[in-house]
């Protein structure tokens, strides 16, 4: 290029739009059981095929293959199916609410269940999710979360637990170490990062787990990230939802073409791990190698979950406009839910008239704790919580000037 050569900016062309079919060639997508496992204790470089692949443990009959196979119980991949089925069924229940105006605003995880609920399986009662706004699953696989609290935070009513100070879906529970949600892009990867350091410099053993979806890899604290982790060996999983979409512009505008996402592990020096994020016992597997590497101070691993966004990006979002309507059903990974189910019928753990009334069972107890937390108040009726709570718990003693402006307030 000569100086006088005007500079040229790539922009990567979409490769979905309405009317367009996506190509997901990029996927590389390998056959079910063709993928080593490396022992928990290999050295990052050790890992560096394992970006470029995608591990899988289900085949096309839905049996368990290969290395990765975690041998799970079918009692515990029951739970799971059941812990999938109602994050989705919670998830059409609240996009309803939304468009009956209770709820302000929602975003679903449809067609990424088994990544949350699966990885959930595979933390300790202590570990710290520091997730994003689409990670309900971490939450609905558990039992001490009540569904109705998580309602009454979406809307805003009286009982919210977060006293209207946070947008619904962002969601925080202490107590079931999920830490509290934050709109801006990426800054729960460091986050994460330090709160693990500090486990590690206490001489815990719990381990913290961090979430971004594709789009978020593009934001500098992604990479302070990873370059903490490795410079401190932080005991950190470091996942990334690479569900193809941002909100209007496909994973390649970050770069997801050009190589994997957790290709950029490897160039930190971080173990990293490519996996079928559809596929619940291959998420199972992968979660409970980094978390015990992790617990056993042997460093932070990143993990690239390839999966689809199947609904909108949030209830402001229109995909129609932006990708083919049958996008969903050609994406060669498959719905996560059908997938498990078809493995534990296989295994004559599961059945089609068990899985109809394990639905009903989970659709009423949806709608008996919608019920609930409908009768604190909705949008509709504004049972929101008082005036005063929004100068309440901000010092432990409130200050002169926040009692001159609560006065000034009226409340």
């Amino acid at each position: 290029m000569s100086q006088h050569d005007p500079l040229r900016l790539h922009v990567p062309e979409p490769t979905g739009r309405p009317g367009c079919q996506t190509d997901f060639s990029y996927l590389r997508v390998a056959r079910a059981g063709d993928v080593r496992r490396p022992p928990v204790d290999a050295a990052p470089v050790d890992t560096v095929d394992l970006a470029y692949t995608l591990i899988r443990v289900l085949d096309e009959e839905h049996r368990a293959v290969g290395p990765w196979n975690p041998q799970a119980d079918p009692q515990l991949l029951r739970r799971g199916l059941r812990a999938m089925m109602k994050t989705r069924i919670f998830d059409g229940r609240m996009l309803i609410a939304q468009r009956q105006k209770k709820i302000s605003f929602y975003m679903q995880c449809l067609g990424e269940e088994a990544i949350a609920t699966a990885h959930a399986l595979a933390l300790y009662h202590g570990d710290m999710c520091f997730p994003t706004y689409r990670q309900q699953g971490l939450l609905l696989a558990r039992d001490d979360v009540p569904m109705v609290e998580m309602m009454c935070q979406l809307m805003s009513n009286g009982r919210d637990p977060l006293k209207g100070r946070q947008l619904p879906v962002m969601y925080s529970y202490k107590r079931a170490g999920f830490f509290s949600i934050s709109g801006n892009l990426a800054t729960q990867f460091i986050q994460a990062v330090g709160w693990g350091m500090a486990s590690a410099i206490k001489g815990d053993s719990k381990i913290a787990s961090a979430w971004i979806g594709d789009g978020a890899t593009a934001e500098a604290d992604f990479h302070t990230a990873l370059t903490f982790a490795h410079v401190y060996r932080a005991p950190v999983i470091l996942n990334v939802v690479n569900n193809q979409w941002a909100i209007s512009t496909f994973q390649a505008i970050a770069g997801g073409e050009a190589t994997t996402f957790a290709a950029r592990g490897v160039g930190c020096g971080i173990a990293s791990l490519r996996v079928d994020g559809n596929d619940f016992l291959a998420v199972l597997a992968a979660s409970r190698w980094a978390a015990e590497r992790a617990r056993s101070n042997l460093g932070p691993t990143l993990i690239e979950w390839v999966t689809y966004r199947a609904g909108a990006h949030s209830t402001s979002d229109d995909p129609s406009k932006y990708r083919p309507a049958d996008d969903w059903q050609r994406f060669p990974l498959g719905d996560p839910i059908l997938r498990l189910k078809r493995h534990l019928i296989g295994l004559g753990a599961w059945s089609e008239q068990e899985h109809e009334q394990a639905q009903a069972e989970l659709e009423a107890e949806v709608a008996a704790a919608q019920k609930e937390a409908e009768r604190h108040g909705t949008l509709l009726d504004g049972h929101i919580p008082p005036l005063e709570s929004m100068f309440e718990d901000v010092y432990k003693e409130m200050p002169p000037h926040l009692h001159d402006q609560l006065q000034q307030a009226g409340a």
